[in-house]
């Protein structure tokens, strides 16, 4: 927590992180905050100004402007409090970096050119066409090595004319920085110009995890890492996978990769067996109509099994020379799969008011217009247009 004093509030909109309708609000400056505008990579700190959240920080200049939903008065005194959790988070993922980006050079000569804190998850953007996965392995076992070691990290300030600067590790400064330059010192490993949060030693990190590589932009590879907490979180969500398999399969660990194997391999030949079964179904379906004394001019069928294959088997099966078939599959009153075959004129006439019917889209050639269908439920006004078509084509019918 920090006492402060509001400087300034005006009104003003935020976007949210997800999309979506802007958020009114105030931009609050204060004479001094224990909040991080988001930058270096590394996103903003939350909190309270007494009891109003804070729900984005940035910098203009060198001002850190603060998002908050209600108005503040000018001169008033404030309390600002941390969320700690979320800081302490970042903390631990961006000294990380520095750390791998250090020893990734130092051991391969591998330069970071960007990264991201994310979520969930972070990623390092390392000038490198190709990691293996024996270079990944040896550089998690050092920067743990590290870690363990109980290296300090601490921070100084340069004047921004220090000759000093020319030696540390940076990515250059923003065009509007102004005042001191702040450097931070993994002792005997790293010296990088940072305007991010860190902890004070490297024993704070607890643990890194690299996931392991991702093809980045061109001639680059993304290198996944966790540091502490994160880890753990990790490890807990994997356990709580881990038990679920385990009820669900009924064996150990050890044996759900080849249980789930074996699944698989049951649900294609159930797949198999189901497509099989269908194709004779539709053959049986058609035979049936055409075995009929007097075959009707429209042939309407919809089941809630099938695809387009099973459709275009029984249209093949009873012919559409002179029958109009409106086939559909899915679910009754949502979304599902149509076809309209038939006369080649009548379903270049009728196809796309079919379509507009069920709420979908399709397109068609040679006396067949298939698509999907959103509205399932207004089957029966596109039977009713048929309908209408042949008596309208056949009076006597």
């Amino acid at each position: 927590q920090f006492t402060t004093r509001v400087v300034s509030c005006r009104a003003a909109e935020l976007r949210p992180e997800g999309g979506g309708e802007p958020v009114r609000g105030f931009q609050v400056v204060l004479e001094d905050t224990i909040l991080f505008p988001e930058g270096g990579g590394q996103p903003d700190d939350r909190g309270l100004i007494g009891d109003v959240p804070v729900l984005r920080v940035t910098r203009r200049g060198p001002e850190a402007v603060h998002f908050v939903p209600a108005a503040l008065e000018p001169g008033t005194e404030v309390l600002l409090s941390l969320d700690w959790e979320r800081r302490f988070d970042h903390m631990q993922q961006h000294s990380g970096q520095h750390l791998i980006s250090a020893i990734a050079e130092q051991m391969f000569g591998f330069k970071t050119t960007s990264w991201e804190l994310g979520r969930q998850r972070s990623v390092i953007e390392l000038d490198s066409p190709l990691v293996t996965a024996e270079q990944v392995k040896a550089l998690e076992k050092s920067v743990n090595e590290k870690i363990r070691d109980r290296v300090p990290v601490t921070v100084r300030e340069l004047a921004a004319d220090d000759p000093e600067i020319e030696i540390v590790r940076s990515r250059g400064l923003p065009d509007d920085h102004v005042g001191p330059v702040r450097v931070v010192d993994i002792k005997g490993i790293d010296s990088n110009l940072c305007c991010g949060t860190h902890v004070s030693n490297l024993s704070d990190l607890q643990v890194i995890k690299l996931l392991g590589v991702e093809k980045g932009k061109k001639n680059k590879t993304n290198l996944v890492f966790l540091v502490g907490n994160r880890v753990l979180k990790s490890i807990e969500q994997s356990h709580s996978t881990e038990k679920a398999l385990t009820s669900l399969l009924k064996n150990g660990p050890s044996e759900h990769v080849e249980a789930v194997k074996r699944l698989q391999s049951s649900v294609k030949l159930l797949q198999k067996n189901n497509l099989n079964l269908l194709r004779d179904i539709a053959v049986l379906i058609a035979r049936d109509f055409k075995s009929k004394p007097a075959p009707k001019q429209l042939f309407v069928l919809h089941r809630k099994e099938g695809d387009s294959e099973f459709m275009n088997i029984i249209a093949n099966e009873i012919g559409t020379e002179e029958t109009l078939l409106f086939l559909t599959v899915g679910d009754e009153k949502e979304t599902g799969l149509f076809l309209l075959a038939g006369p080649v004129e009548a379903v270049e006439n009728l196809g796309p008011r079919v379509a507009e019917l069920l709420g979908g889209k399709g397109a068609g050639k040679r006396g067949r217009f298939q698509g999907k269908a959103a509205k399932m439920s207004r089957r029966g006004e596109v039977q009713a247009l048929l309908q209408e078509f042949i008596s309208h084509q056949n009076p006597g019918a």
